[in-house]
């Protein structure tokens, strides 16, 4: 009887043995498919991209087409683009490199995904992200500023002003590797936004060590401080108005095959004509506002009222990033008056 118990043990154990080993030998034969069958589609893909740019490059080195026909096989060029990027095919295309970013905080991982719906809740969640912090924007520096007056008899404590630039150098951290993690999936994220939260985590961190000098002439002392959080707000309002209205645009130019499904609201572009009215001076006086915070952090140094390393550097980078800023947008919507001449041109040659 006993006997009979081992033999069914044993035959059952050598059963599920070969049963592992079958499983291996087809799990193994169907990676080597797929692997085989991955390389075949990958190359095709790199062929037909390389297709798209000579059929371009063709189009523009070709003056004897007609304007409306040029017209129409570089729209059509587009949407070919946009079909490739925004298809599965994406995924066998060469990824652009992470940069060292990336590979500080994560290490020599791939964070690319291979399946679109993963790179689109990718996309949904940084989106997301800047909704949450854009309220947050807003709201920290206001009860910041109101207990100010209400509380504190005009003078910041330092412990609530370093917590809050703790939390900036969380926030735009989280918003860096977001934008470096969106790239490396394909988004168009201009370098220039990159660069600025670089800059905006420096200043955070030199600001955690800033002493925030008391009484007396608290008023006095703490003015760079005070503009800092005013901007703030202001940067909180510009950011719900970014995401609001450029995102419906985004959207729509998706639909119509002008924008991929992964590209982004950059930093501070200017949506449709009505937009531009509203975005616009809002961006600039944002921008020349930040500047003058700058300009003052380097005056009361310059005074010896406060006279640390710390305000001097905040004061240098507050001002190269409303330069850079203000650059950036005059060249945004510089491509996008361009842009409007070129499709007024295409109206009035279909109209001919």
């Amino acid at each position: 009887m006993a006997a009979a118990a081992e033999d069914t043990v044993e035959e059952e154990v050598g059963r599920v043995v070969e049963q592992a080993k079958e499983l291996q030998e087809t799990a193994a034969s169907l990676i080597a498919k797929s692997t085989h069958d991955e390389q075949s589609v990958r190359q095709k893909a790199l062929s037909l991209e390389s297709s798209i740019r000579r059929c371009s490059s063709l189009l523009d080195r070709s003056n004897h087409l007609a304007p409306k026909l040029a017209a129409k096989l570089e729209e059509d060029l587009q949407k070919a683009r946009c079909i490739i990027a925004d298809g599965d095919a994406s995924s066998f295309l060469p990824s652009k490199p992470q940069g060292r970013f990336l590979k500080m905080f994560l290490g020599p991982i791939n964070v690319r995904a291979s399946r679109k719906d993963v790179q689109f809740k990718v996309k949904e969640e940084y989106n997301s992200y800047r909704d949450r912090t854009a309220l947050l924007f807003l709201f920290f520096p206001s009860v910041l500023l109101c207990l100010r007056s209400w509380v504190w008899n005009g003078c910041l404590p330092t412990f609530p002003v370093q917590l809050y630039q703790a939390w900036l150098l969380f926030l735009y951290t989280g918003l860096t590797l977001r934008e470096n993690i969106l790239r490396a999936n394909g988004s168009d994220i201009r370098s220039w936004w990159i660069n600025h939260h670089y800059c905006a985590m420096i200043m955070a961190v030199v600001s955690l060590t800033w002493e925030i000098k008391g009484q007396p002439n608290c008023a006095q002392k703490q003015r760079g401080v005070q503009l800092f959080l005013q901007w703030a707000m202001m940067q909180g309002v510009a950011m719900l108005l970014q995401n609001r209205y450029q995102r419906q645009r985004l959207y729509t130019r998706i639909a119509l095959g002008k924008a991929k499904r992964m590209d982004v609201v950059w930093g501070e572009t200017a949506g449709v004509d009505g937009q531009l009215w509203l975005l616009c001076p809002i961006l600039f006086i944002l921008q020349g506002f930040e500047a003058y915070v700058g300009l003052q952090l380097l005056r009361t140094a310059y005074k010896g009222v406060t006279s640390e390393w710390q305000v001097i550097f905040c004061g240098v980078l507050l001002v190269f990033m409303a330069v850079g800023n203000f650059l950036n947008t005059v060249e945004i919507l510089m491509v996008k008056s361009r842009f409007k001449a070129k499709m007024k041109s295409k109206s009035k040659q279909e109209m001919d």
